[in-house]
């Protein structure tokens, strides 16, 4: 039985979901196919993703294909909870809720992987490292798993490099429909909305501090100059650093950025970015938010003991009265702003990252016998498909090569 907030919300959720799938059509009809085809006939879900309407939409084409699905959140604040009631009015068994404590995630995670999963879909990991630590038993069940995050990917590598891994897991967060456009469009823009609802402030500008210039990072960089932001681009990694300044960007170090910089955004998936020196540096009314996946990124112990005192101010906001008589701005307690302050990635661009997960499934259950305990990359077939479904779904046609072009292509011998 479901653990949800309130199941009154359903009505208003449907809705929300019923808008989302208008915009998610690649999916859609990769769901008319599973409705016929039946894939995942007998087999269980396990999810910890997001629980927002472009989720609801990914739900219910891995239920279509014949799947029993678990689903609980992948991050404490992220939630919808009307999302979450619609979903349990559709017979999925969804623990997820918005405000989650610590512990209620976690029990929240093991209700889903109580069930026996036969594939884990995650973002972040916390699935997977919960099979791989506390629940070793489930291992014999799962025949493989899927992760749809940066931070999520740098942890699969890291196990499989110590031999850890277990299970073999596709890297969907790695393929160019999922970075090349959730990363870059939907984290530029849901991170904009995130920081303007929790705070109302002005963008146009203010000086605004990006940390990491990965994908995520140039989607927002670019997204805040639009906005009329002064940019600045905080990077450990010389070509990065390299490419963040010739893109136009001013290109410093944090702990100089800190002195001048009004609003600061970590996109990095790594942690304390953001420490104890750099609050020091910060002038008062600096404000701080996070677009990676943990809530690690800014070290809020760090500024929990530079502070004096700390009073929630605006929904979201939550104001540090530092021992210098400064004050700094914390939002959405450190955790991913776009979906604790707003509501996540457009399900437009959800769309592709989604159906990567739709048909990536499909693709493991059909050959996960002869997969390793590795990390394997979408398929570039997967890939290019998607890319084509979605351009037809714009009304979009491009041309294909001749036959004398690929030959071209394929061959050494024609000279200039």
């Amino acid at each position: 039985m479901s653990k949800i907030k309130d199941p009154k919300l359903a009505i208003q959720g449907k809705l929300r979901i019923e808008w989302a799938r208008m915009q998610m059509p690649v999916l859609l009809e990769i769901e008319k196919d599973y409705k016929k085809e039946k894939p995942f006939k007998g087999m269980v879900f396990g999810i910890s993703l997001h629980v927002t309407d472009a989720t609801a939409v990914l739900v219910q084409t891995i239920k279509a294909g014949g799947a029993e699905v678990k689903l609980a959140g992948c991050n404490p604040l992220s939630t919808q909870d009307d999302i979450a009631a619609s979903l349990d009015s559709e017979g999925v068994e969804v623990f997820a809720w918005k405000n989650q404590n610590n512990k209620d995630y976690y029990w929240s995670l093991n209700k889903v992987l109580d069930a026996n999963p036969n594939i884990t879909l995650d973002d972040g990991g916390d699935l997977l490292t919960l099979i791989h630590t506390k629940r070793k038993n489930l291992l014999k069940t799962v025949i493989g798993g899927q992760e749809e995050t940066t931070t999520g990917v740098i942890r699969l590598r890291a196990m499989a490099k110590d031999k850890a891994l277990q299970y073999p897991v596709v890297a969907v967060n790695d393929t160019p429909t999922k970075h090349m456009f959730d990363n870059v469009y939907g984290t530029g823009q849901s991170t904009i909305d995130g920081i303007l609802r929790a705070t109302n402030i002005l963008l146009a500008g203010k000086t605004v501090v990006v940390c990491g210039y990965g994908y995520c990072g140039k989607g927002l960089a670019n997204r805040m100059r639009g906005m009329g932001a002064k940019v600045i681009l905080i990077e450990v990694d010389p070509v990065l650093a390299l490419q963040a300044s010739m893109d136009g960007f001013s290109v410093m170090r944090l702990i100089d950025a800190a002195k001048i910089g009004d609003i600061f955004v970590t996109v990095t998936g790594d942690k304390h970015v953001i420490r104890k020196e750099h609050f020091q540096k910060m002038k008062d009314g600096a404000i701080l938010a996070n677009s990676g996946h943990f809530n690690s990124e800014i070290n809020i112990s760090d500024l929990e003991l530079l502070a004096k005192s700390k009073r929630t101010i605006r929904e979201f906001v939550e104001e540090f009265l530092l021992k210098n008589g400064k004050r700094i701005y914390l939002l959405a307690q450190g955790r991913l702003v776009n979906l604790a302050a707003a509501e996540g990635h457009p399900p437009s661009v959800m769309d592709m990252s989604f159906a990567n997960h739709a048909l990536c499934a499909k693709w493991l259950v059909e050959n996960y016998k002869s997969f390793k305990p590795e990390v394997y990359n979408v398929p570039k077939e997967i890939d290019e498909k998607i890319a084509r479904l979605k351009l037809q779904a714009l009304g979009i046609q491009i041309d294909s090569l001749t036959k004398e072009q690929k030959k071209y292509l394929t061959s050494w011998s024609e000279g200039t």
